[in-house]
């Protein structure tokens, strides 16, 4: 939704449908690619409010409008997925620029960049090229869950938000890894090593793979793969963990919710996203599986995983209805709330209100924009 962010009309717009539609809650976008669209001291103000003078704050501005119609905000953070590889930020202080050596590195980069030092000009070159020609596979330079200070940055944004503004929950979005070809970073591998060995592993094997890794760095990785699974899953959930603690001590009214791929083995091995474990163990509030499927049973299917593990009350479907003919996204709707699921979201705004949900809408029959026909044959259907 960030991109309503960009005026003051269209975000006065994003309230106005929401509460014709008659719904109850915005996610808003408001750390996109490590840019901030609020008024922040940890990122740099997006560059697509540079044409606005530097006291527009969207985000307060959203709220202004939004909490006298008793509509709830949430803000949105993209925890790891930090700039875009086809326009990279520009701006000093990003931390594409000012911290590089807090970026995932793919593993097929290990050979080439071993040993250049992330703050020569080569070493962000390289990956920024690699990730242009792999954009099928990984949708931009991602930040390192391996790194403490990424964790300390995310959670620093997160206090923030709930320190300045009066929300009702914050929103975890790519809190992942974007592959397990990922992360094989000078940092990720000596944090790796560093923890191998507190974990009494078998000593030969260790040695040797020791031994190896001054001319061949992923050679612990390698030898104990389980482990280096295991340990980059539990860098994604101290990140959680972090979090969820600040919001406990500062703001325990706010819900954390987290955006998680549905099927939770896919999320665990192909993703390092134990999302099951944090809903269970009461670390996040609510989970919101991206179930951006064209077919209803599939959707059911993964709302229904996701409630056996602690309720359907702690899940908001996600309907991607981008994905999906007008009929396909209010079946789904539908579907989830007859599950007895907290909620449905939408994604997205963007779509349902540009020219591709309005002709959604419109082949759908009936009449009125896409968001207050969604709502109103669903709601009604309740």
């Amino acid at each position: 939704m960030r991109t309503a962010l960009v005026h003051p009309d269209s975000v006065r717009a994003v309230v106005r449908r929401a509460e014709a539609g008659g719904f109850n809650t915005l996610l808003v976008q408001v750390r996109g690619r490590g840019d901030a669209w609020y008024r922040s001291s940890w990122e740099p103000r997006a560059v697509q409010l540079a044409h606005l003078s530097p006291d527009f704050d969207p985000l307060q501005l959203l709220l202004d409008e939004a909490r006298p119609r008793g509509i709830q905000i949430h803000a949105w953070i993209n925890v790891h997925v930090v700039a875009s590889a086809e326009m990279p930020p520009l701006d000093p202080l990003h931390l594409m620029r000012t911290d590089p050596e807090w970026l995932a590195l793919p593993r097929a980069l290990v050979g080439e960049l071993h040993g250049v030092s992330p703050r020569d000009p080569r070493y962000l070159d390289t990956l920024l090229r690699w990730t242009r020609a792999n954009a099928a596979q990984v949708e931009g330079l991602y930040s390192s869950p391996a790194h403490p200070a990424v964790r300390q940055r995310v959670a620093a944004v997160a206090q923030e938000l709930l320190d300045r503004y009066p929300l009702e929950g914050i929103h975890l979005d790519y809190v992942r890894f974007p592959s397990p070809q990922f992360d094989y970073s000078a940092e990720a591998l000596r944090s790796f090593r560093f923890w191998l060995a507190g974990q009494s592993p078998e000593r030969n094997r260790f040695a040797e793979a020791e031994a190896r890794a001054a001319r061949d760095p992923v050679a612990l990785a390698d030898a104990f793969p389980q482990e280096w699974a295991r340990f980059r899953e539990m860098q994604v959930t101290e990140l959680v963990l972090d979090v969820a603690h600040m919001i406990r001590e500062r703001a325990p009214h706010a819900l954390l919710s987290t955006a998680v791929f549905p099927d939770p083995e896919d999320a665990r091995t192909g993703r390092h996203q134990a999302w099951e474990s944090w809903l269970a163990n009461g670390w996040i509030d609510v989970v919101v599986p991206m179930a951006y499927t064209d077919s209803d049973a599939v959707f059911l299917t993964q709302v229904r995983r996701a409630s056996a593990v602690a309720g359907p009350r702690r899940v908001w479907a996600g309907v991607g209805i981008y994905r999906n003919t007008f009929a396909g996204s209010t079946s789904k709707g539908r579907a989830a709330f007859r599950e007895g699921a907290g909620g449905v979201v939408l994604f997205s705004y963007d779509w349902a209100v540009g020219a591709e949900g309005a002709a959604s809408a419109a082949r759908g029959g009936g009449a009125g924009s896409y968001l207050e026909r969604w709502a109103r044959e669903v709601w009604d259907d309740r």
